[in-house]
């Protein structure tokens, strides 16, 4: 029953996206170009929403829908780990003109092309835990 309310929840959030224009490869663009407010509101807005329910599982020690402690351990602070994938992350996005989330929405609403950046990422998720031993941390 959860994995139903899972899958409602992620069309739900798919619909959003896909009708706040979140997932449109000319709203990307224009934010990278600095055109426009539209996608640096949503994501503030996220972020906001993001962080607010970070705090509230913290301060009120929530479980997750199975029982279970929900533990957020602290982050290791390093300005050039988040500075390298912070481009490598934009730079992408900036290609395939969609982040992870959109990618799957624009391949639910017909864009079959979408399928090589779903691919790419996904080869590329794989090669980095195949060299993650390797790499600096």
């Amino acid at each position: 029953m959860r994995s139903i309310i899972y899958l409602v929840i992620g069309i739900f959030f798919g619909i959003v996206l896909f009708k706040s224009e979140a997932a449109s490869w000319f709203r990307i663009y224009e934010m990278f170009r600095f055109g426009s407010f539209h996608m640096y509101g949503i994501i503030g807005s996220a972020v906001v929403l993001g962080s607010i329910s970070i705090q509230l599982i913290k301060r009120n020690n929530i479980n997750s829908f199975y029982g279970e402690s929900i533990t957020i351990s602290p982050k290791e602070r390093s300005v050039a780990r988040y500075l390298i994938g912070g481009i490598l992350f934009g730079l992408g996005w900036a290609l395939a003109g969609a982040c992870p989330g959109p990618m799957f929405v624009l391949l639910g609403a017909g864009y079959v092309p979408i399928i090589v950046a779903i691919l790419s990422a996904i080869l590329g998720t794989f090669l980095y835990g195949v060299l993650k031993e390797k790499l600096p941390h």
